[in-house]
């Protein structure tokens, strides 16, 4: 009996530790920056950091996030990412940030954060935007029209989307609870993969004609 009550002890302090850790770790320290002398650096969580007493402040700072992206493209969006790539100093903090400019009728396609829950904030412009849940949650589809000033939030690693609604430009602001949270466009990944994933059992997965699905593939290697 005590033993079956040890294993079930152990069992969920190792639960609550891959809890614990199911985002970016807590610092150990006040600042990070990362940096790209390997020589000097000290290697923490995918980059390098420098040694704090150098840290200026060009280190956690960023230019230009009011300045509206470029929304020609096939998809009528542009995300301006604000993460460690952009400012060293976020290494290790857990939290980045993105600017979203829509094109009217543009939308920011289905796609994932596979290390990061997002909060959006809409400044202009009307979005219709959503996620759906897992398997498990029968994939159901939770959906809300954004207007300024309001918030919305895209749990971590499900599929979500934007979608300008409206005859004019969008904007939105997003945070993400990661220093670096990735992004997998479905569509790009599926159709676009490098070398293409074989088209006939993409047409049973997705019950889709295979010349379909070559043609899907087509257009999208040819806009990478």
């Amino acid at each position: 009996m005590k033993s079956v009550q040890f294993l079930l002890g152990f069992a969920l302090l190792a639960l609550a530790s891959m809890l614990a850790y199911a985002s970016d770790p807590s610092p150990l320290q006040d600042i990070c920056v990362a940096t790209d002398d390997l020589k000097n650096g000290v290697f923490v969580n995918g980059k390098f950091c420098k040694d704090p007493k150098k840290a200026k402040a060009k280190d956690f700072f960023y230019k230009g996030l009011n300045k509206p992206g470029n929304t020609e493209n096939s998809v009528g969006s542009n995300v301006t990412t604000v993460n460690v790539e952009q400012i060293p100093g976020l290494n290790t903090l857990g939290i980045s940030a993105a600017r979203i400019d829509y094109a009217p009728y543009g939308q920011n396609p289905p796609h994932i954060h596979p290390r990061a829950t997002e909060i959006l904030t809409v400044l202009e412009g009307t979005l219709y935007v959503g996620f759906v849940t897992s398997n498990q949650l029968n994939n159901t589809l939770i959906t809300k029209v954004l207007k300024k000033g309001d918030v919305f939030v895209f749990p971590i690693g499900l599929i979500h989307f934007q979608f300008n609604i409206g005859k004019t430009n969008a904007v939105a602001i997003a945070a993400l609870s990661s220093q670096n949270p990735g992004v997998i466009t479905i569509a790009n990944s599926v159709f676009g993969s490098k070398p293409p994933i074989n088209p006939d059992f993409l047409a049973r997965a997705f019950q889709l004609d295979v010349k379909v699905v070559k043609s899907l593939q087509a257009k999208f290697w040819s806009n990478n």
